[in-house]
């Protein structure tokens, strides 16, 4: 056990040439017998424009209240956050993806100047969550992350709703399939309240695995926001971040590459999004940890797909609270061997404590299939190569799309024309549908395309046509798509060179993402391709195609 738990705070409250600094910490409210006390930064992303992250700093505010029980003196501060529901479609979206690496950046920058201790890190939509682990890997002091929680389920139509029903209700008036009140009922019913959106979504696939990695407290993923067990958890994060002060409990001890393991282990079987591929490799990238695509392929190979919540299922994150949460479905796929039991977390326990005395998912019960009935025996998240990504790209296959789809291109340089072609009626059925020039570089931004594929499914397109980007996808998204190809278009991929009519051939059993073209086909339209030139000249979205890696690598900014 360290007897000096304010390591990093000492170099200024112990410095008897800094008395300036003593000033402004008593301007703060500090009194004289704190000086000895650590710092934990708060961190709060919470803003009032986004369901999803506007009562964070009230939870914010718990945190602080309770740090005084514990001796520790708490500084709450903001980072940003991007709501990915409202920017979805327009030029804003380009700024999600970048918003992680921000929110990374500027804990990192807090935590270092102000000689902080350690870290609690209140969270809510997704890119949120990955910024603030990276952050504290980085730190590599005493790190906490507390997820917002998830929203409430809307109702309309005794239809259970969430922000996808929203998207999805556009392809839907589109196909004349609704009436303009519907619409409307169905927009404004979707969301009720405060919380992240309530599928498995990004955000609810981020916190699951979180709480898996082992840096956020057991059932921090499924807390209903603003339910009295998250105020819980905002208390007892208090009292943990003293025991990991106590005993030095880093980053550097939990995150691990058999914690990563588990992450990805809990998201595949519960269904999650394809984002998490990128935020994984990111965080892993910031522990300096070797990890890649092809270990989300090895594990996907392993780990069945169990969780039936939406997008392509019935259930969202509130209903596997009821069935015991993230803690059970650890404790059910640890009894098929699926889990690494001796990983750390910051409850500073190991997993195999931590679910000592908790109960495996019940039977009888929609939610998580059993192991010997799984929804698809294989995950969902399958990474394909080809000529078209021979770096590698992100397929989304849950077993309702089936595994092999091939089809005629029908390419688009930019997501609004693939909407007006779905709202013309212009899309056949057996298409295979391009959308280019969305990448990290080219978007900028990797822009998520949830209005694109919610269009598809709402017109009915779903199961007859697939699409494949250089961009992502949401969380949200369902059907045969297939994200993140690389080498992407901006950079000369063969995603650029596709022409309409090409065709296209997706195999999920072999993992294989290849158009049929000669290599003297390829060659000649190599020869009159010409590179566009970058959307954006200027400000954040400039620096971020400057700095950033591919998809395969994590979309990183600060390594490669």
């Amino acid at each position: 056990m360290s007897n000096i738990i304010n390591k990093y705070s000492k170099i200024i409250t112990q410095n008897l040439h800094l008395p300036g600094a003593k000033a402004m910490l008593y301007a703060t409210g500090m009194k004289e017998e704190h000086f000895n006390n650590p710092f934990i930064g708060i961190a709060s992303a919470g803003y009032e424009g986004n369901p999803c992250n506007m009562h964070l700093n009230n939870l914010a505010k718990l945190v602080k209240f309770n740090m005084l029980n514990e001796n520790l003196i708490g500084f709450i501060f903001n980072t940003i956050g991007v709501s990915d529901g409202i920017s979805m479609g327009t030029p804003g979206m380009r700024y999600s993806l970048p918003s992680r690496d921000v929110i990374a950046d500027s804990i990192e920058t807090i935590s270092n100047a102000q000689a902080y201790d350690g870290i609690i890190s209140i969270m809510g939509c997704d890119k949120n969550m990955p910024g603030s682990i990276m952050a504290m890997a980085r730190l590599n002091r005493p790190g906490i992350m507390i997820y917002g929680g998830t929203i409430k389920s809307g109702k309309y139509l005794n239809k259970k709703l969430d922000v996808a029903s929203a998207f999805e209700a556009l392809g839907e008036k589109f196909a004349n399939k609704i009436d303009d009140k519907t619409y409307n009922g169905i927009i404004k019913n979707a969301c009720p309240g405060s919380g992240a959106c309530g599928g498995m979504y990004t955000a609810n696939t981020m916190a699951s695995a979180s709480e898996a990695l082992g840096m956020s407290l057991p059932y921090s993923a499924s807390y209903v926001a603003n339910s009295s067990g998250k105020q819980i958890e905002c208390i007892n994060a208090a009292k943990n971040i003293k025991y990991l002060l106590l005993h030095d409990i880093k980053p550097s001890n939990i995150i691990t590459k058999k914690s990563l393991e588990n992450a990805v282990t809990v998201l595949i079987s519960l269904g999650g999004s394809t984002n998490a591929v990128l935020h994984i490799i990111a965080i892993a990238k910031s522990a300096n940890i070797n990890f890649t695509i092809a270990d989300f392929q090895r594990i996907s190979n392993k780990t069945p797909y169990l969780g039936n919540f939406r997008p392509s299922g019935k259930y969202l994150m509130e209903d596997i609270h009821n069935i015991g949460g993230i803690p059970s479905l650890m404790k059910t796929l640890l009894q098929y061997g699926l889990i690494h039991d001796e990983c750390l977390t910051v409850t500073g326990k190991t997993v195999k404590e931590n679910l000592c005395d908790v109960k495996p998912i019940p039977k009888n019960q929609n939610i998580i299939f059993p192991f010997e009935n799984p929804i698809k025996k294989n995950g969902h998240i399958q990474i394909l190569y080809g000529n078209i990504s021979p770096k590698g790209s992100v397929a989304k296959i849950t077993g309702h799309e089936g595994n092999f789809f091939s089809g005629k291109a029908h390419v688009f340089d930019n997501e609004d024309n693939m909407i007006d072609a779905v709202k013309n009626k212009l899309i056949k059925k057996g298409s295979v549908i391009v959308i280019r020039y969305c990448g990290p570089k080219g978007g900028p931004g990797m822009p998520e395309m949830l209005k694109a594929t919610a269009a598809v499914i709402g017109a009915g397109l779903g199961n007859s046509v697939a699409l494949i980007t250089d961009g992502r996808f949401s969380g949200g998204t369902h059907g045969f798509v297939v994200g993140h190809i690389t080498p992407e278009a901006q950079e000369g991929g063969l995603i650029s060179l596709l022409k309409d009519g090409d065709q296209i051939t997706i195999d999920a059993i072999n993992n294989s993402l290849n158009v049929d073209l000669t290599e003297q086909e390829i060659e000649n339209r190599k020869k009159t391709w010409i590179k566009p030139e970058i959307k954006i000249k200027k400000g954040i979205l400039r620096k971020y195609i400057n700095n950033v890696s591919s998809a395969s690598n994590g979309c990183v900014t600060d390594v490669f």
